[in-house]
């Protein structure tokens, strides 16, 4: 396993990381510390339902580790994030805080929205914390408009098998994919 203090230089892996389908070997892998642990069920939850077809689990891998992830949400609850067809939902992305910085999460997101173009969605969303701003203006550099603000309500078991629930104040972001000629249009 990669440690945070094992790594005391920064160095361009923009183009190191390849970005693949997860395998469920990641999923301990994906466990990088501490905070990672306690997103275990989502994790699993989030792969069962790729091997389903419902989401997309992206792993940005280096050396055969995965450093990053970033899940996609194909159809969901509220239709303003995904309906199956026409919107999907970018979710969950995080990479390895000494991977950051280095292109990795926007890799992440282009492949994502290149998979969902290749699917014939015309629409990415994302949402992020009201109070992450380095997340935000990454979404909004690469084409992302806030259209509203939500509260975003969630929970999770830790290995423990206690209950926490998270309440977060959030924009909510779109951004318009190219749909290549071959493709139906959307409006």
């Amino acid at each position: 396993m990669i440690s945070h203090s094992d790594i005391s230089t920064k160095i361009d892996l923009s183009l190191a990381a390849s970005i693949r389908h997860a395998r469920k070997a990641d999923l301990t892998l994906l466990e990088w510390d501490e905070e990672m642990w306690r997103y275990r069920d989502l994790f699993r939850k989030a792969f069962d339902d790729s091997v389903e077809g419902h989401r997309l689990m992206l792993i940005a891998d280096v050396n055969q580790y995965p450093v990053g992830r970033l899940n996609v949400q194909l159809t969901a609850g509220n239709l303003s994030y995904a309906d199956g067809f026409s919107r999907a939902y970018l979710y969950s992305l995080h990479v390895m805080p000494p991977f950051r910085g280095q292109g990795i999460g926007t890799h992440l997101i282009r492949t994502a929205e290149n998979e969902l173009v290749d699917r014939a969605f015309g629409w990415a969303t994302i949402a992020v914390a009201t109070n992450n701003r380095d997340a935000l203006r990454l979404y909004e550099r690469l084409g992302y408009h806030i259209f509203r603000q939500d509260d975003s309500d969630w929970s999770f078991s830790d290995p423990s098998g206690q209950q926490h629930f998270v309440h977060e104040a959030c924009f909510a972001l779109e951004k318009r994919l190219s749909i290549s000629p071959a493709s139906p249009s959307f409006d």
